[in-house]
């Protein structure tokens, strides 16, 4: 554990990267700025939630097949999900980043409309089932829900589930677009019902490795115990707003090679 002095000079540096990388310059080389195009809630996290769910690999095609997503869906997402029907198909075909395809984007549609229809909406399944500390729980529910209509087994890959020790990085940051309001306009704060105490930061190789040089995570895997344990480690940063150091973590890691 830290000394009372390295923990207050570590919360000071990172403060400071926070400060730095937590600003509207940020979302023009981030997936981020996907949903940022639009305006309404529902279209926001519609597409939100599509382009965190491609969010792996390489930056710039995640942006590029994003913006692919959009112009699919006619850059009207909410419209696009809640008519969707197999006769849609064909605008979907040929959608491929990494292993999601056109297969699992049909599904995708398919299970926000029922959501959308069903349970009012994305915002409403998180908070049903969040805990006083954790929305880890609301996300092995969400996954329980979002596959509970006839389904190809190989889509289900593409949600991660924290019950099953994953550090489900992807639903994590689109979890922090949506609840975390950063005065700054990058993140979008939509969703006021949840607090962002209760985030979890995305952990990935690069959050992973800054956090592990500087003494917030011990564990050598990227996966749920890793994420409980940096949660905890953040939350004595800042309790109120824990995931804001995933600017920071990122910003060494991507942009200073930290």
């Amino acid at each position: 554990m830290h000394t009372i002095l390295q923990q207050n000079e570590l919360k000071g540096f990172l403060d400071e990267k926070v400060i730095l990388y937590n600003q509207p310059k940020f979302i023009e080389s981030d997936p981020i700025q996907i949903p940022h195009s639009f305006s309404e809630k529902e279209d926001i996290e519609i597409i939100a939630f599509l382009t965190a769910t491609i969010a792996w690999g390489n930056r710039k095609s995640i942006i590029n097949n994003g913006k692919k997503l959009a112009t699919i869906m006619g850059n009207s997402p909410y419209d696009f999900v809640m008519n969707y029907s197999d006769d849609d198909a064909e605008k979907i075909s040929g959608f491929v980043h990494r292993t999601f395809n056109a297969t699992d984007l049909d599904y995708f549609l398919k299970a926000l409309k029922y959501i959308y229809t069903e349970h009012k909406g994305l915002e409403h399944v998180f908070k049903k089932h969040e805990q006083p500390f954790t929305l880890q729980p609301a996300i092995h529910e969400f996954k329980q829900l979002f596959f509970s209509i006839p389904h190809p087994l190989r889509t289900q890959k593409h949600i991660s589930d924290p019950m099953k020790n994953s550090a489900a990085k992807r639903i994590n940051m689109f979890l922090r677009w949506m609840v975390r309001n950063d005065n700054t306009g990058v993140d979008f704060g939509i969703w006021k019902g949840i607090s962002p105490s209760i985030l979890s930061c995305p952990l990935d190789v690069h959050s992973g490795n800054v956090a592990r040089k500087l003494g917030l995570l011990k564990r050598k895997q990227n996966d749920g115990k890793a994420l409980a344990e940096l949660d905890t480690s953040l939350r004595l940063l800042d309790k109120e707003d824990p995931v804001k150091y995933d600017f920071a973590l990122f910003g060494l890691g991507v942009f200073e090679k930290f």
